[in-house]
């Protein structure tokens, strides 16, 4: 076979590679060679895929046309595999923080949260501000405590929106599960809290929905899909639902996601596609399309993720609302399907910054003694107060990287990186990040082997139940090789090398969050979900130093494009700097603000009435 083998890249040492603004790096666009597939074309590719001699020749040419020989397979580095992206901790003497020691019980955290907020995110919202904004948790809060509204008031709004959404009109696909029984339930418990006048926290009462991929009781954990539940029961919460638990917020059921994590769409051919509140003809983006979108149309203030490729960050920016990936570790992964050990984190998707940072603290801390992956740390919150005192700020931007996205997203996150700028006085350095096509590829090696690994033992039992596009994928999965694998990890150590190089001098990386915005969601794609690996790439295109080498990140709302669709831009910091990229995030939200714009489906939980405008 050796006349099939192509000639792979031999890669410099990193000592050798100029990082700087006048490097000579090539910098390789995605090189994407894969129609776009629906209906009839992928259930025919899929058996194509699953034939035996036909489906391997078929992979091995897919592989070679889309450069995963060229550098990954057949490439040749120097440095040693990484295989797990855990950072020791190191105070790195973050600026205008609050230090909280991990131990404390999330109540506790949550209370102390609150310090770090301006005054005026402690205020209800009174409806003069001319632009939009979504109510808060502090909004919830504040009505509760004043006796104007109940969370059961609340929890039947809920309940009668969720209704609303799945009309014709509608049919959002926000939830794959959700109890009305449980749902009042929790409500009517809080209610009579805030009646003691002993509401646990700031959290009591508030909605708050979970990623079918994590689990929450009474619900299964399904993953997207109709039967991995029955081989996998959900006995008990996840970590990070049982901290949001013990802070009194009412968990409302498990949200919609794109099968497996295994698409960036969306698009669940058994639940239905999460569409996209600024246009319900769009996608809300995956794989925690659920999450991002009903935050998006106000029916939660927060809801959790997982981001195993940018799987918060992008629905986020897609739907115009906040997204942060915490560092690897940050936060327990224990009671999260083990899809993707090595990249995946829960995340946070939130209406405003203000509110990503309360979540944050609740769940963030101590991880389980009994976890792999365990390192003690310290948490800082960031005073938002004082973001505006910040100097100093050294944002690292790749240009060539930074403009490779439409013309829309690169003119809108361009103006608002040289506001930031101006207003702040943060300066901008002009960096080189080398080899990020091949970073993007190591990654997809990576999370493709551990998804096929991680189902191995009952995929053969449940196959032919999963959507077509997912069959590709996993088919894809499963043709990575040990020696693919080892390749990809040792891609994973030269990129971290780099990566702590530019943050040697910088404080943050600075890009767009994704290249495109939301795209169509076409018709033949509803019943089979679809191949359309271009847009893919374009969607993960800056996502993927946060996962493969477990950096923190943070995408905000930005702007829109000519269709009305929301831009994100996000900042990539070094581990353990959630508080400066919180910081970074709220100085974008105060200066964007008043740019921000209703989605078109938005309900409106306390006002006297539920509002939702038509599509």
């Amino acid at each position: 076979m050796d006349f099939l083998k192509r000639k792979g890249v031999v890669y410099r040492p990193v000592k050798d590679v100029d990082l700087g603004s006048y490097s000579t790096e090539f910098y390789l666009q995605a090189n994407v060679k894969a129609p776009r597939m629906t209906g009839l074309l992928v259930k025919i590719f899929t058996y194509l895929l699953e034939f035996p001699i036909l489906g391997t020749l078929l992979l091995f040419i897919l592989k070679g046309n889309n450069l995963i020989h060229r550098l990954i397979t057949n490439a040749e580095f120097q440095e040693p595999p990484l295989f797990v992206p855990l950072h020791d901790f190191e105070d790195i003497k973050e600026r205008k923080v609050k230090c909280l020691d991990s131990s404390l019980q999330p109540p506790e955290k949550v209370h102390l949260a609150l310090d770090c907020l301006p005054v005026s995110s402690q205020e209800t919202l009174d409806g003069t501000n001319s632009s939009f904004c979504r109510w808060t948790i502090m909004d919830y809060a504040k009505a509760y405590r004043s006796g104007d509204i109940t969370p059961s008031l609340v929890a039947e709004r809920f309940i009668a929106a969720i209704d609303e959404s799945t009309k014709p009109s509608f049919q959002m696909g926000f939830f794959i599960h959700y109890s009305v029984d449980d749902i009042l339930r929790q409500a009517a418990e809080s209610t009579h809290r805030y009646r003691r006048g002993e509401p646990i926290s700031v959290l009591d009462g508030v909605p708050v929905a979970i990623k079918d991929e994590i689990d929450c009781l009474p619900y299964p954990t399904t993953g997207g899909t109709t039967w991995l539940h029955k081989e996998r029961p959900c006995n008990d919460d996840a970590c990070c639902v049982k901290r949001l638990r013990l802070c009194g917020a009412i968990l409302v059921g498990k949200t919609n996601m794109h099968e497996l994590g295994s698409g960036t769409s969306g698009i669940n051919p058994h639940y239905g596609p999460a569409r996209n509140p600024y246009d319900t003809n769009k996608i809300a983006g995956g794989s925690s399309s659920g999450s991002a979108s009903l935050v998006s149309a106000g029916l939660c203030p927060v809801a959790l993720g997982v981001d195993g490729g940018g799987s918060v960050r992008m629905p986020a920016a897609l739907c115009g609302v906040v997204g942060l990936k915490p560092t690897f570790a940050r936060i327990p992964h224990d009671g999260v399907l083990p899809l993707n050990w090595t990249v995946g984190m829960v995340g946070i998707l939130a209406g405003t910054v203000e509110d990503a940072l309360i979540v944050y603290a609740a769940i963030s801390g101590e991880i389980p003694s009994d976890q792999i992956f365990s390192v003690l740390t310290n948490i800082n919150l960031p005073r938002l107060s004082l973001t505006k005192s910040i100097s100093d700020i050294k944002l690292a931007k790749y240009g060539k990287w930074f403009d490779d996205c439409s013309n829309d997203v690169r003119i809108c996150c361009s103006k608002t990186l040289y506001q930031l700028q101006d207003h702040y006085n943060w300066k901008i350095i002009d960096v080189t990040i080398p080899e990020i096509e091949a970073m993007r590829l190591a990654h997809y090696t990576t999370i493709g082997t551990e998804s096929s690994t991680a189902l191995d033992s009952f995929k053969e039992k449940n196959f032919a139940e999963l959507g077509w596009d997912v069959r590709v994928a996993q088919s894809i999965y499963g043709s990575f090789s040990g020696m693919e694998y080892l390749k990809a990890q040792k891609m994973r150590n030269r990129q971290l090398q780099f990566h702590k190089k530019i943050f040697a001098e910088a404080d943050v990386i600075v890009s767009p969050t994704t290249g495109v915005t939301a795209y169509p969601i076409q018709d033949d794609a509803i019943q089979t979900g679809e191949l359309d690996y271009v847009n893919g790439a374009a969607l993960v295109r800056y996502s993927i130093a946060g996962n493969f080498l477990g950096l923190p990140a943070v995408t905000v709302p930005v702007g829109f494009d000519r269709l009305g669709l929301p831009i994100g831009l996000q900042f990539i910091g070094r581990p353990w700097s959630e508080a400066t990229l919180i910081h970074l995030a709220f100085a974008v939200q105060v200066m964007c603000i008043s740019e921000y714009r209703k989605p078109k489906v938005y309900f409106d939980l306390l006002r006297k009435k539920i509002d939702s405008d038509a599509m």
